[in-house]
């Protein structure tokens, strides 16, 4: 797999965010190169190393892509299977990419990592004036990161010599609508969009970018797919995070609760009575028979285990399938029909 970016942060694999955010801030707290002054080379080395497993970790789109392909697969070297294309109803700047789908990652540094954690305030509640805070013109512990931004004199909107304080967008958030089956078997989307980016004298330009989206397995409706700072880039604004929400379609046979399939089954009096097989393709195409010998009531459920929906966390356990029954009950009887019933249900 590479580097074991989960041994770098002393996390195990099924660390939660918050398990990370306070792994990321013992360790970056710890090897941050202004507290090792006497050995900067390896700090500014574990420091890189620290801020990078965090930026993968933390991110549900890049960890996806790291579980299964590991680092090569992350950094570009191995390319996912294929993908399918954009779901519809998405936005008008969103458009199916061409070729085969290759995951880049772009490594952030580790300075933003730690200044945008921090909120750009100083951690180590004083002075030093190193590290991230050279990048910004001003040191970025507790001094004002933006004061000597520009020079003397400098000014936005009449700020007496200060540009306004740095502030994210807000997250622009997308609908990513997928079949039941993309969620049971997991799938690649790839996604074009367009964006405005400055280059170093601040103007703007137009840009296109291809983003791979991988669903995983078992992913519900709602969970969030997040690219950081995805959106356009404004003079002393961070661009926003680009957020792609998982969407359900509606399925013709089976609806989802929790991890278990339900579907019903229509079926007439006579078959409740008497007996009745159930036939159904699985969402990944297998047929599956289900002999019911039992009387089946207008409250009868059928449960077979371990056929539903792969469970998030650990895709080889599932839910169960979860069959009900919506019994057609005849609108008349002859007399005849009637004795007969009669007869054939006495005590």
């Amino acid at each position: 797999m590479g580097t074991d970016y989960y041994k770098i942060l002393q996390v195990d694999r099924n660390a939660k965010d918050d398990d990370l955010k306070k792994a990321y801030r013992k360790l970056a707290m710890k090897w941050h190169p202004d507290k090792n002054p006497n050995n900067k080379k390896e700090a500014e080395a574990k420091f890189k190393q620290i801020s990078e497993a965090y930026d993968v970790l933390s991110d549900p789109q890049k960890r996806a892509v790291y579980d299964q392909y590991g680092e090569e697969g992350l950094k570009g070297q191995v390319p996912p299977p294929g993908a399918g294309g954009a779901g519809g109803g998405m936005p008008s700047y969103f458009s199916s990419g061409d070729g085969p789908p290759m995951f880049r990652f772009n490594p952030r540094s580790a300075d933003d990592i730690f200044a945008e954690f921090f909120g750009y305030s100083s951690p180590f509640g004083g002075g030093g004036g190193g590290g991230a805070g050279r990048r910004f013109g001003g040191g970025m512990f507790g001094e004002d990161i933006f004061s000597s931004f520009g020079g003397e004199g400098a000014s936005a909107g009449g700020g007496g010599g200060h540009f306004p304080a740095t502030r994210k967008a807000s997250p622009i958030e997308n609908m990513l609508p997928c079949s039941l089956e993309d969620l049971y078997k997991g799938t690649t989307k790839k996604m074009k969009i367009s964006r405005e980016i400055s280059d170093a004298s601040g103007r703007t330009m137009p840009m296109e970018e291809i983003l791979t989206i991988v669903v995983k397995p078992g992913w519900k409706k709602g969970t969030k797919i997040t690219f950081p700072e995805k959106g356009n880039e404004q003079p002393n604004i961070i661009p926003a995070d680009l957020v792609f929400i998982i969407d359900e379609k509606p399925h013709s046979v089976f609806t989802r609760e929790g991890n278990d399939l339900v579907t019903m089954q229509k079926i007439t009096l006579l078959e409740a009575l008497t007996g009745y097989t159930v036939n159904l393709t699985t969402l990944d195409g297998r047929t599956l028979t289900i002999p019911i010998n039992s009387v089946i009531h207008p409250n009868y459920e059928e449960v077979v285990l371990k056929e539903g929906m792969p469970v998030p966390k650990d895709p080889s356990k599932r839910g169960n399938l979860r069959i009900k029954f919506q019994i057609r009950f005849p609108t008349r009887l002859t007399a005849e029909q009637k004795m007969g019933i009669k007869r054939l249900l006495a005590p």
